[in-house]
């Protein structure tokens, strides 16, 4: 083989590091804490830089459309209930700063499970061996019971359950996001998949029912939707079906004409999963608005841009005072 003369770098090609242009400036940094100051203040003390600077856009976004009335919708898997934030989105609820929930099957059972006794989520490794897991007597007999009834009364089931819920004035009722929901007139939209819940082997599940009873929500969670424009989607927590459902009411809002094209979405959850990023963050907003990905444990996550937003939106009103 021929000697290969390594290259020379003596004539290299230089520029003064002052002038060149990078992604990081000290104007961008984090500020230290001061004792005193609240939260607020605390976000502007963040650095202006890949998560500080997206949490900043998101709560500058929320309090826009809380502020305009605009629509915010949340969609949530049942991990939201059992890390404890019920309390945090009736709160928001109340505020009349979400316009609209979307759940799974899975938060109706231990939303409800709540309301009854106050404690929710069975130790399934421990129940599953001896075939008990999911058979609690009350979880499926008031769970499928509201349904059915809800079905005969033209409900959707999110509906159906709360008034069920509303009706025997359960102990812990206040802690009940669809109870609650009921009690404040805003829509709880929820979408099964048969098999996935375990009131699907009571005695007293109504296949038809549950089908009738959340494709009647669908088409209330699309109605939303088609009003989301310049308003907020959120995805709390839900890996495959709020995604999807998300989506297909979309695409839905639109076919029938509406305009639904400048709007934000923002996913959260532990990790990223596939469908969420898609379905929630790109494909939505590739026409207009944008999306963001925000990774991390609800039970801190949630709260604090909760209380980010209340606070910002208490400011104003005082400012404007």
């Amino acid at each position: 083989m021929n000697k290969i003369t390594p290259l020379s770098i003596d004539k290299i090609k230089t520029y003064s590091l002052k002038t060149r242009q990078s992604k990081v400036s000290i104007n961008d940094f984090a500020s230290p804490w001061t004792t005193g100051e609240g939260i607020k203040k605390w976000l502007d003390y963040l650095p202006d830089i890949l998560a500080g600077k997206q949490i900043r856009e998101i709560i500058s976004r929320f309090v826009k459309a809380a502020s305009s009335d605009r629509v915010i919708i949340i969609g949530m898997g049942g991990h939201v209930i059992k890390v404890g934030l019920a309390p945090v989105i009736i709160d928001l609820m109340n505020r009349r700063i979400i316009k609209g929930i979307a759940m799974n099957g899975a938060c109706v059972i231990h939303d409800s499970e709540i309301a009854m006794v106050g404690q929710t989520s069975e130790d399934v490794a421990v129940e599953l061996g001896a075939g008990k897991f999911g058979m609690a007597e009350e979880t499926g007999r008031y769970i499928n019971n509201a349904i059915t009834e809800g079905y005969k009364k033209g409900m959707g089931l999110g509906k159906a359950i709360g008034a069920m819920l509303a009706k025997n004035r359960f102990p812990f009722n206040r802690y009940s996001i669809l109870a609650m929901a009921y009690e404040f007139d805003i829509p709880v939209t929820v979408h099964v998949a048969i098999g996935t819940d375990i009131v699907h082997f009571h005695p007293d599940a109504n296949g038809a029912a549950i089908g009738a009873t959340s494709h009647l929500d669908f088409r209330i969670f699309s109605r939303l939707v088609s009003s989301l424009n310049r308003g907020i989607y959120i995805n709390l927590g839900s890996a495959v079906i709020l995604p999807e459902v998300f989506l297909k009411a979309l695409t839905l809002a639109r076919n029938l004409g509406y305009n639904v094209k400048d709007f934000t979405t923002v996913n959260m959850d532990f990790i990223q999963h596939y469908r969420p990023t898609t379905n929630v963050v790109h494909r939505p907003t590739t026409e207009g608005g944008k999306g963001y990905q925000l990774t991390g444990h609800h039970e801190i996550m949630f709260p604090l841009i909760a209380a980010l937003v209340i606070e910002a939106l208490e400011s104003g009103k005082n400012t404007s005072a």
